[in-house]
């Protein structure tokens, strides 16, 4: 059997891996204090996985091989999420939307916290997905881009819009269509994750910062600005500062955005490149304004009245964790059954409820304002239509592209 190496990563994409793990959005678990979705930790197991040569994958043309399902004699899912990516009861003894699905549905859930981080989890289930064998999985939850790699791949199965009527209708229109997966063929998003600027009123002595250009330019602000160390939340702002989408841009589009970024180096207007440590820094006014993930503004605004969000005129990035059905899954149909139940709004507003990432249910703010108001209310979990009209997404880059991207970023950034 010929051996070769698909999508083998380079040095410089290692290296972003490996800061995602120390400091970005990989080193955070669901519901610590700082939440955020990413690459994830980068383990010699699961590095290994991404970059050794093995089996080749069964297609490369993102056309699953078929499966024989078996949903209608095996009332069964096995399913395997993040850890606290659930809503639990208040003894934390059951998951009550996953019980309601199983009363309404006859249908056994197997729930399965093993998902710690994109890397590791794809080392976990490289092998079988290569050998077009059954992972033991019906279905799991990645992000963006490990969903593209797998579909990429041909090893995430397509879904039958037959049996996702709710989930078809529902999906709000910043999610529908992403260059990974147009049309949502192969996956639908289990929650959004934006990114923002955050700053400390009390730092900026009342004054609102809601552009990168103000980060960038504020004298008042000087030396006390942060940036991330994920380069598409970091860059992809930019590029929208600079009137260009993030969804089609060119390489001279991206030198520029670096060029703007260095002049904050070079100027000092800019304190650090961050990951999650932000937190503390923005919470204690050492930093009076950064980019920021949505889901950390929420908790950190819990506990300080004076943490301030903007959404910039020119837009905000925006990904997602994503459900996928593996090749070879065994229960295929009841998969998409549990797909199509999260979206129904009473049970979308149970999960947001509880995990207070963005939904991505249209008509869930009525459900959600019965269990809490605030939380209806707050565009960061339920974006209003003016926040979603500037959402954007972070285009697919080619291996090539990510190489020379990671590259200049890393140069930029001193990792």
């Amino acid at each position: 059997m010929e051996q070769f190496e698909p999508d083998r990563l380079s040095a410089a994409q290692t290296a972003a891996m490996r800061r995602s793990l120390t400091s970005g959005r990989g080193a955070l678990t669901r519901r610590s204090l700082l939440r955020a979705s990413g690459v994830g930790a980068l383990t010699l197991g699961g590095l290994s996985a991404l970059t050794a040569c093995g089996i080749p994958p069964a297609k490369r043309d993102g056309a699953a091989v078929a499966s024989d399902d078996h949903s209608d004699r095996e009332k069964e899912i096995n399913f395997s999420n993040w850890t606290e990516y659930m809503d639990t009861s208040d003894d934390e003894k059951t998951r009550p939307t996953l019980e309601e699905f199983t009363k309404r549905t006859g249908i056994q859930v197997k729930y399965t916290e093993d998902i710690n981080d994109n890397v590791e989890f794809f080392g976990k289930i490289r092998p079988q997905l290569a050998a077009g064998q059954d992972t033991g999985r019906d279905l799991i939850v990645v992000t963006d881009w490990l969903a593209a790699r797998i579909i990429r791949l041909g090893w995430a199965q397509k879904l039958d819009p037959s049996h996702l009527p709710h989930a078809y209708a529902n999906l709000i229109p910043q999610f529908r269509n992403p260059d990974w997966d147009p049309g949502r063929a192969h996956s639908y998003p289990w929650t959004g994750i934006d990114t923002v600027i955050a700053y400390n009123s009390k730092a900026t002595d009342g004054k609102k910062v809601d552009s990168v250009t103000q980060l960038l330019d504020d004298p008042s602000l000087k030396g006390r600005v942060g940036f991330l160390t994920e380069m598409r939340d970091t860059v992809g702002m930019t590029l929208l500062d600079q009137g260009k989408n993030p969804a089609d841009f060119t390489t001279a589009d991206y030198d520029a955005a670096i060029g703007r970024l260095q002049k904050g180096v070079d100027t000092k207007q800019i304190r650090r490149f961050t990951g999650n440590d932000y937190t503390a820094d923005l919470d204690k006014g050492d930093l009076a304004a950064c980019l920021a993930w949505a889901g950390d503004v929420i908790q950190l605004q819990a506990g300080n009245p004076d943490i301030k969000y903007a959404i910039p005129a020119a837009g905000y990035i925006t990904s997602s964790d994503n459900l996928l059905v593996p090749v070879k899954a065994r229960h295929k149909a009841n998969a998409e059954k549990l797909i199509d139940y999260y979206y129904e709004p009473p049970v979308a507003a149970q999960l947001a409820a509880f995990i207070s990432y963005v939904c991505p249910v249209e008509g869930v703010k009525e459900e959600l304002a019965k269990i809490d108001p605030a939380l209806a209310d707050n565009p960061l979990i339920v974006p209003d239509k003016e926040m979603a009209a500037k959402a954007h997404a972070f285009r697919s880059l080619t291996s090539e592209e990510e190489t020379a991207y990671e590259e200049k970023f890393a140069k930029l950034i001193g990792a």
